[in-house]
């Protein structure tokens, strides 16, 4: 029998556990320095960097190092302070300790030099110089190292019966893709798929759970009459600066697509992908519910090919049956992420997207946003099963410290919640 997920997972559409172990309880995130990330970049991107910037090799490179912010806002805060344009490839949590890598603006033919900074939670050191600004293709994964503080029920037996079951997980997206507690960045999404612009709005500025502080939910309720009384906008908290901007359009009469344009692209960006990682995660359920193999490729599977000890997947084929002279490969079963661009086969996996489109009323083409393109999303692929190497994990103080290594777009809590099996993700620190 299944083991059912706790109610705030399920409203992310993460319905069960994959595996059968009790969990150890315990937090994590008790402090920045319980979880730290940072992100693997190929060699063959780190190793053509240069010192200086030519005309081959204009585009500097940096480290970015952050604690207690998330990468969005770190962003804009260099931006503020220093002029500096980042792009990155990879958004970190704000409760966490993160390494990652960036690219800034061509600097040749500018005559100062790029430098290092320090701004308060983040530093900025210049690797180098490259031939092209950082893309996703650069960014092969992440490696963690995690502790859980008090676990409760932790014995030696609970990890060696979990390494057993490690390649089950399923791989689904993590409650951060959605706001954590507050649950709202797919139910946006969903909103501005069915064109509800007025609505998507409205739940940015007053959406509630039961996680929500008096004083937010108290805020919230007043801004569902913002238009009329725009002396609330100084009552907005500084941590509420999207809802901020959003109420100053708003005040200024303008229609809510124009509202909506005043979020910066890439937590814009983030609505329409986590409606898509809904529908993901509600498909994956249904596949754990159904006892499909999400590690055993199956005919007309779509399969990642991974080699292995490697966190770096290659080409898409379909599976039809293992070669002998493949063995050294994985192939590893992929979901489609619906897009206007999705185009299903028969497989068992498409079968479940499709299915689930229909409850949700939707088709491909409604993700081709013409009021909005900068949202508009293709589609994609993501393995069925979390994937991850290099496992450890040692006692320390009381706590419990594990390490491992897994793709880019897989999320580490994902791994934990199985092995703590956590009552309450919000309070254990998810």
């Amino acid at each position: 029998m299944k083991i059912q997920s706790p109610e705030i997972d399920r409203q992310a559409g993460i319905e069960y556990y994959t595996t059968s172990i009790d969990g150890v309880g315990g937090h994590i995130k008790k402090s920045y320095n319980d979880f730290f990330v940072q992100e693997i970049i190929a060699d063959r991107f780190l190793n053509q960097l240069i010192n200086v910037p030519t005309k081959s090799n204009p585009f500097p490179i940096y480290k970015l190092e952050k604690k207690g912010i998330d990468s969005s806002h770190a962003v804009l805060l260099i931006k503020k302070k220093t002029g500096i344009n980042l792009k990155i490839v990879g958004i970190k949590d704000a409760k966490a300790t993160t390494v990652q890598y960036a690219s800034g603006n061509s600097n040749y033919g500018i005559r100062r030099r790029t430098t290092d900074y320090e701004i308060g939670p983040i530093k900025l050191t210049l690797m180098g110089y490259s031939k092209r600004p950082i893309e996703k293709s650069n960014l092969i994964g992440n490696a963690f190292r995690i502790r859980i503080t008090n676990p409760d029920r932790f014995h030696v037996n609970n990890i060696t019966k979990f390494l057993a079951e490690i390649n089950d997980l399923g791989n689904y997206y993590g409650l951060q893709r959605f706001g954590s507690e507050r649950l709202v960045t797919h139910l946006v999404g969903r909103a501005i798929i069915r064109r509800q612009f007025d609505r998507a709005v409205e739940i940015l500025l007053t959406h509630t759970t039961k996680h929500d502080s008096k004083f937010s939910i108290e805020i919230r309720e007043k801004l569902r009459d913002i238009r009329n009384n725009p002396s609330l906008l100084k009552q907005i908290p500084r941590g509420m600066d999207i809802e901020k901007n959003l109420a100053r359009e708003i005040i200024n009469g303008k229609d809510s697509i124009t509202a909506l344009r005043s979020i910066p692209i890439t937590v814009r960006r983030l609505f329409v992908q986590a409606f898509q990682s809904f529908l993901f995660n509600k498909s994956l359920s249904i596949a754990i519910e159904k006892d499909f193999p999400l590690v055993r490729p199956e005919k007309n599977d779509l399969c990642f090919e991974v080699p292995i000890n490697s966190l770096e997947f290659g080409k898409i084929r379909k599976f039809a049956n293992e070669k002998k002279e493949e063995r050294d490969i994985l192939k590893l079963p992929i979901i489609r992420l619906p897009g206007y661009s999705f185009q299903p086969g028969t497989n068992r996996f498409d079968n479940l997207i499709k299915d689930f489109m229909k409850i949700e009323n939707i088709t491909a083409k409604d993700f081709f946003i013409k009021e909005m393109q900068e949202l508009s999303e293709s589609g994609g692929f993501r393995q069925a099963c979390f994937y991850c190497k290099y496992f450890g994990y040692e006692k320390d103080d009381g706590s419990l410290i594990v390490e491992f290594s897994a793709p880019k777009g897989s999320y580490a809590t994902i791994l934990l919640r199985e092995i703590i099996k956590p009552v309450n993700p919000i309070l254990s620190g998810f």
